[in-house]
């Protein structure tokens, strides 16, 4: 699709559809020696709707392609994995009374993607029969989850199947600056150069 034009999400859709059932997504094809890694960056106003698009697309792809979907929302995860070690309780206790950075960095710290979060997801999938997989949840963990340090941690966790994320901001790219995640279209986070954009791939 063009850059310049402004597709609705109804267009989107189609799009990220027609895209997802592609032979070539499917066998990630064309990437060279990159991960097939992609976003889905998009207008955080439009979330509710795309949540129900991300339904549809990933109901039509499995009735009518045969195509399993496994999506891991990171928010999920990471109430999971507070609870599994016993801390859930103690984190809703201290979010009152902590100051707020000293509280985000001990979430940091719990929530830490190299040592924490990707090895559960690379749990979660090894049990699962998928082609895709669907990471949400990204808005929900910021600024305790970067989005930028879960993908770099994952690229070795996924790399047999593709993965979208999806990521309600934009996703930008300058030839100078490299590539930067802009999280509800104000929050900088830092560059990430390895996932590409999805509304820009040819099916």
């Amino acid at each position: 699709m063009p850059l310049h034009s402004k597709p609705t999400l109804a267009q989107q859709e189609a799009h990220l559809f027609k895209v997802l059932s592609s032979e070539r997504f499917l066998k990630m094809e064309g990437l060279g020696n990159e991960v097939a890694h992609f976003i889905y960056d998009y207008d955080p106003a439009w979330a509710l709707d795309v949540a129900q698009a991300k339904k549809r697309i990933k109901t039509k792809l499995d009735t009518e392609r045969g195509i399993k979907v496994f999506e891991i929302n990171l928010y999920d995860l990471c109430v999971e994995l507070l609870k599994a070690r016993n801390v859930w309780e103690r984190v809703l206790a201290a979010e009152p009374t902590m100051d707020k950075p000293d509280f985000l960095k001990m979430l940091q710290n719990m929530l830490d993607p190299q040592m924490h979060l990707a090895p559960a997801i690379k749990e979660r999938i090894a049990g699962e029969s998928f082609q895709i997989l669907f990471l949400t949840g990204i808005g929900e963990v910021f600024p305790f989850v970067r989005s930028h340090t879960v993908l770099n941690n994952l690229q070795t966790v996924v790399s047999d199947k593709p993965m979208l994320m999806f990521f309600p901001g934009r996703y930008e790219v300058s030839a100078t600056q490299g590539s930067a995640l802009v999280l509800f279209g104000q929050l900088k986070d830092d560059s990430f150069y390895r996932a590409k954009r999805i509304l820009d791939q040819e099916a």
